[in-house]
């Protein structure tokens, strides 16, 4: 049954449970009736149509010999209470449609970083309108981490290691990831088989961060092997630091996800001008989650949103 709503506008409070005694009433037309279907005894069952007429203004029920028949009102009541009920009653029951993808048109905002927009947008991109032709992918820049933008509904995903998020938020692992070392071919690092920590801190170093920040993990590692490197410049994204790197002699440091992206993505193009390494000194892995508000959680559309992105990443880099 309804519960008892106090509505915003400071009208008095409503008992929505009246809805369906007045529709029950409305359909039996009988007080005794009705009281029988609802469960109610006759005196209670009065007492509602009781409330029910205050409620409308109206008698509602009104005796005519030895029966009860309705008022004018109540028989233009009688369709609108019965439309009103079954519309509440579809809005409380589970939703079994499936959509139907082949019509579906809708746009999805996903926040992410520009190294996974380059790692995994294109395949995602690629399976979602393998699926549903008419579905819109908008990939937003993630300048901070709030979950503001999940909580107001302005994004659908939120792509990105996990961080304080709030205690709404749903959250699933996509795939670890590592940091490597990248340099141009031709380089004299790329000439080496293993690269050491003295060799890795004798060149320049471009960082990515969207905060300006310039030292990390890598940086606290090597300085506990007594080691600095030096960093030149940095830029906000991992992009950005291999097309620096490209173009001079700096090292870059950007996720493996990152370069597997585009060496699928390019082919021989990627190996031509770009080489990674493996770190010479350990860093701790990352992981890669998405996350996305609650109200979204059992939305079937959304669910296979959820369900594509996992799929791309996991293709790539399994968990």
């Amino acid at each position: 049954m309804f519960q008892r709503v106090l509505l915003r506008s400071g009208m008095p409070e409503t008992d929505l449970n009246l809805l369906i005694a007045l529709d029950v009433l409305l359909a039996d037309g009988s007080v005794a009736g009705a009281a029988r279907r609802l469960g109610l005894s006759a005196s209670a069952m009065s007492r509602t149509l009781t409330r029910l007429r205050e409620a409308t203004g109206d008698p509602l029920l009104v005796r005519a010999g030895r029966r009860m028949v309705l008022t004018p009102h109540a028989e233009e009541l009688r369709q609108r209470t019965q439309n009103a009920v079954h519309e509440a009653r579809a809005v409380l029951r589970p939703s079994t449609t499936e959509p139907d993808f082949s019509t579906l048109q809708r746009t999805f905002t996903i926040r992410a970083n520009d190294g996974f927009v380059e790692a995994f947008a294109a395949s995602l991109i690629a399976a979602a309108i393998a699926d549903a032709p008419l579905v819109r992918l908008r990939f937003a820049p993630k300048l901070e981490k709030t979950a503001a933008y999940l909580r107001d509904g302005s994004a659908d995903l939120e792509i990105g290691v996990l961080s304080e998020m709030g205690p709404e938020v749903r959250v699933q692992a996509l795939f670890r990831d590592r940091f490597l070392g990248v340099v141009r071919q031709g380089h004299p690092l790329a000439m080496e088989r293993e690269v050491t920590a003295d060799r890795y801190i004798a060149f320049g170093h471009v960082v990515a961060s969207r905060r300006g920040r310039a030292s990390g993990p890598v940086d606290a590692a090597l300085a506990a092997l007594g080691l600095e490197r030096t960093i030149v410049a940095v830029v906000p994204s991992f992009p950005a630091a291999l097309a620096v790197t490209r173009a001079s002699d700096l090292i870059a440091l950007v996720p493996a996800s990152l370069m597997g992206g585009q060496a699928e993505q390019q082919g021989l193009a990627a190996s031509a001008t770009l080489h990674a390494f493996e770190l010479p000194v350990k860093t701790a892995e990352i992981t890669v989650s998405q996350m996305w508000h609650p109200r979204s959680e059992v939305d079937p559309v959304h669910r296979w949103l959820r369900q594509l992105t996992l799929t791309a990443c996991r293709e790539r880099l399994p968990l």
